[in-house]
């Protein structure tokens, strides 16, 4: 048998540990058809077919399984010595596939995004907004933000950023026109805007200081978006619940007024998810490290905020 190139075997242990020529191909940062010709490669050389190939997936044939058991540990000690020599400044680059929800894009996350680049100018960042749970490995991402009461893929790796907390919110058009509430009984008086409610009806679970209550609103404006929800408050439609993340800085510049500020809703709970804890990207370390230091920051800032109002 020909001599087996040591480069191109390091490239089938990455497959095969992958699943896939195109997940291998983003964890090494290399084209997928560089893949492709190291693995074809291997197969001319040692004369026999290493992998299964699908639409769907890609899969060691019996002489691959050999072969990956024999040389797999070797890889992987080498890989973990060859990484311990790297020196610990080595730029991260490459593209960043993220996966994210519409609303923490347009306000919160702006600025971290901008912020993230200047620090990192050989990374690009390649998002796609949606507010329905991806499949990371499937659909190629390399990072997800997700809001989300529980998690239910366990074989991702996950960073809980913190709790996202819900307040009540209305414009100074619609403030000048029709007051603002008192109490929560005024709340029946008002336009409403509700969130993911059905047939309009939806029961905010509000906290306070005299304890928790259960309120069921009618509104005369319903979606499935804050983004919407926020516009349509902007505009003067009424009032409504919005994640203070994402109103924080129109509180701030007077486009939303804050009603009834001693009490507030809990959101879902923010995480940073990526899909393997083994070999990360310094490009994914990058920006995990960057978001979780932006949102500490913030909440700090909140608590802060909290603590003298």
């Amino acid at each position: 048998m020909a001599e087996l190139n040591l480069d191109d075997l390091a490239v089938f242990v990455r497959v095969v540990d992958c699943g896939g020529f195109a997940s291998a191909a983003r964890e090494l940062g290399e084209p997928t058809s560089t893949v492709s010709r190291a693995i074809t490669r291997l197969e001319d050389k040692s004369g026999v077919r290493l992998l299964h190939r699908t639409t769907r997936s890609v899969r060691p044939t019996t002489e691959g399984q050999e072969l990956y058991a024999s040389i797999a540990p070797a890889v992987t000690t080498l890989r973990g010595a060859a990484q311990s020599l790297e020196p610990s400044s080595q730029k991260p680059k490459g593209r960043l596939r993220v996966t994210a929800p519409n609303d923490l894009c347009s306000s919160f996350l702006s600025d971290v995004i901008v912020a993230f680049l200047e620090r990192y100018p050989l990374v690009s960042l390649d998002f796609t907004l949606t507010n329905q749970q991806s499949n990371l490995v499937g659909e190629g991402f390399d990072v997800a933000l997700r809001a989300a009461a529980r998690l239910s893929d366990s074989s991702l790796v996950a960073r809980r950023l913190g709790d996202l907390e819900l307040r009540l919110y209305t414009s100074p058009k619609y403030a000048k026109k029709y007051g603002v509430p008192g109490s929560l009984e005024d709340l029946h008086r008002h336009k409403c805007i509700v969130f993911r409610a059905t047939d309009l009806v939806r029961t905010w679970a509000l906290k306070g200081a005299a304890g928790d209550t259960n309120l069921q609103i009618r509104g005369r404006v319903g979606g499935d978006d804050f983004s919407f929800t926020r516009a349509i408050i902007i505009a003067g439609g009424g009032i409504g619940i919005l994640p203070h993340i994402n109103s924080a800085a129109d509180e701030h510049s007077g486009r939303l007024v804050r009603v009834l500020p001693e009490y507030h809703l809990r959101g879902a709970t923010l995480y940073l998810l990526y899909p393997s804890i083994r070999n990360v990207p310094t490009r994914v370390t990058a920006f995990r490290d960057f978001i979780i230091e932006a949102f500490d920051g913030w909440s700090a800032r909140r608590d802060e905020a909290a603590s003298l109002a």
